[in-house]
């Protein structure tokens, strides 16, 4: 989405129908966190725009979740549906955090997190707002962050225009055909070292443990995944591994946290697994910090499939020397 490779399916889209699904999809995460949801929609007719009802309601549905995620309980989040002039206004406002002053410019860059700590409270990627903002503007609308600052809550105003819009070629090009040409990137050489290997992937945000594991399963390998460091390492004791594949930033325990109890472990337990760290901290310092902590490769996200099989295929031609 962020590179311009997705297709809109352009149509005409009832807003008021696009708001009550993102609401009935939301409910159950409300429901869980015991956060109200509430919907202000100014009527349910005449409230239609030209664009692709799939992306709206992704749109919808992450400035829904992520209201949700940084509301505390006993909260509440809405959701307004209104006209405004030629344009349609889709805000959702919460009772949460807030932003505070000095971030809410940067609030829709990407891997950009207000808590940027490798063990913040909240996971994540950093991603879903400025895919947002990505969306909106290719429908020809805006999106606008307002808050009178921490522990004040936020609004986010969605605004798309009523009148057709019109979406240039190159945001026309199909997802598969990028996955196609990304899987093609990848060496054939790389694809026969990856092939047959048991991975470990680690990661706490389930769309990053999904794409991970896709790539590499793409190379042949057999994949297994973890969402935790705990969980990581119940997966090393119950079973062997060839690779293991961690998140640096997640909650709780970090990547550093879980490699430095890995290379604690006797041999016959794991403790020499190869492993790469893959973080969207990408700085030298943050190289070399994952290097000192017990990793033996480093990898950015967001993931490049044919650097991340470079680093699986690197570990195990080096293993292979080793031995």
């Amino acid at each position: 989405i962020i590179s311009g490779k997705v297709r809109l399916e352009v149509e005409s889209v009832d807003l008021a129908a696009i708001a009550n699904a993102a609401l009935e999809t939301s409910r159950p995460t409300a429901g869980a966190r015991g956060v109200a949801l509430e919907a202000r929609v100014e009527s349910m007719s005449g409230l239609q725009v030209r664009g692709d009802p799939h992306r709206l309601q992704q749109v919808l549905w992450n400035l829904l979740t992520n209201a949700i995620k940084f509301t505390p309980r006993e909260g509440k989040v809405s959701l307004t549906v209104r006209r405004a002039d030629a344009r349609i206004e889709l805000c959702v406002e919460d009772s949460g955090q807030g932003i505070a002053p000095d971030f809410l410019p940067l609030v829709f860059d990407r891997f950009r997190q207000a808590d940027a700590s490798t063990t913040r409270r909240h996971g994540g990627l950093g991603l879903g707002l400025s895919i947002v903002k990505q969306l909106v503007e290719m429908h020809g609308g805006t999106v606008r962050a307002q808050s009178a600052g921490l522990g004040k809550g936020a609004t986010f105003v969605v605004a798309l225009p009523q009148t057709p819009i019109e979406v240039p070629d190159a945001m026309r090009i199909d997802r598969v055909v990028a996955e196609g040409e990304a899987r093609q990137s990848v060496e054939l050489e790389e694809r026969d070292a990856i092939a047959g290997l048991r991975v470990l992937v680690v990661d706490d945000d389930a769309d990053a443990r999904e794409l991970v594991g896709r790539l590499l399963e793409q190379c042949g390998a057999v994949v297994q995944i973890a969402d935790s460091s705990a969980a990581a390492l119940a997966a090393l004791a119950r079973g062997r591994f060839d690779v293991l594949v961690s998140d640096i930033g997640m909650p709780g325990e970090d990547g550093y946290a879980l490699i430095r109890k890995v290379r604690a472990l006797p041999v016959d337990r794991q403790g020499t697994i190869p492993a790469v760290a893959l973080t969207a901290y990408a700085r030298a310092e943050d190289r070399a910090k994952a290097l000192r902590a017990g990793f033996q490769m480093h990898a950015t996200k967001p993931v490049d499939p044919a650097e991340l099989a470079a680093a699986v295929a690197s570990l195990v031609r080096a293993k292979g020397h080793a031995a």
